[in-house]
């Protein structure tokens, strides 16, 4: 069986409008490359925030899903969304079919928050919901969304439940990994890529996974915070794009 991926390295703000946009080049992109499924990076519809305007993000919503639609690709999207049946927000990877079908939503576990007493950061704004598996395509896949997978001790104020090994538990064969680490150039930044490299190898490895991973490219002229690409169960980058500003790509699973 294959499955073909795709990836956008694309800028995340606050201007939902240009998301947008970014969003839909993807979508033409993955699109042109028969791609089964395109993964986005962490709050790529909403920006990576909790002050959206929930009407602005539903409406951009349908737009980014009627294009997927339309060109046949399926989208594990990455966005802060409120939820309509406990009207709580989420951070979210957003699952759909190459038929537009809505198949659910991982909501990001892992919080980052500040390691103070109260702890300051996500674990403010966001809900939680149970880790779970989607079908696609016949192919069971997960997602995770940035700390969920690497657990970055600065950030972390619960023990690493090793999501990636759960989602292997439950047979997923891909694990869809949705970033918004931003760019910037120092030698903390430096350390911190080594960190979230070596992770997404050791856990794929790990889990006997595919991971396919896409970053927040803003500002686009400095190297983001993690690699962004397609990484096998032997841990190895199988692709891989460039480590500054927008990059799409595509490439084929086979499982």
């Amino acid at each position: 069986m294959k499955l073909r991926v795709a990836g956008a390295q694309i800028p995340v703000k606050d201007d939902v409008g240009a998301n947008v946009e970014a969003i839909l080049r993807a979508v033409a992109f993955a699109g042109a490359e028969e791609a089964d499924i395109l993964v986005t990076p962490e709050g790529s519809l909403s920006g990576y925030r909790h002050d959206f305007d929930p009407r602005e993000v539903a409406s951009a919503l349908e737009r980014v899903t009627s294009a997927a639609r339309q060109a046949g690709v399926g989208l594990a999207l990455g966005t802060c969304f409120v939820e309509p049946d406990d009207a709580k927000c989420y951070n979210e990877l957003r699952f759909y079919g190459k038929d537009g079908a809505y198949l659910g939503f991982h909501a990001k576990t892992l919080l980052c928050a500040t390691l103070t007493r109260p702890p300051k950061g996500e674990i403010e704004h966001y809900g939680l919901r149970p880790l779970r598996a989607f079908q696609f395509e016949g192919v069971t896949v997960g997602g995770l969304i940035c700390n969920d997978l690497w657990a970055s001790p600065p950030w972390t104020t619960m023990s690493d439940p090793h999501l990636t090994q759960q989602l292997s538990d439950m047979g997923a064969r891909v694990v869809f990994h949705a970033v918004a680490g931003g760019s910037g150039e120092n030698d903390w930044r430096n350390v911190i890529w080594n960190y979230h490299e070596s992770n997404l190898r050791m856990r794929a490895k790990c889990g006997r996974l595919w991971i396919v991973t896409v970053n927040n490219c803003d500002p686009p002229d400095q190297r983001v915070a993690a690699p962004s690409g397609v990484v096998s169960p032997d841990g190895a980058f199988v692709c891989r794009t460039e480590s500054k500003g927008e990059q799409l790509f595509a490439h084929t699973i086979e499982l």
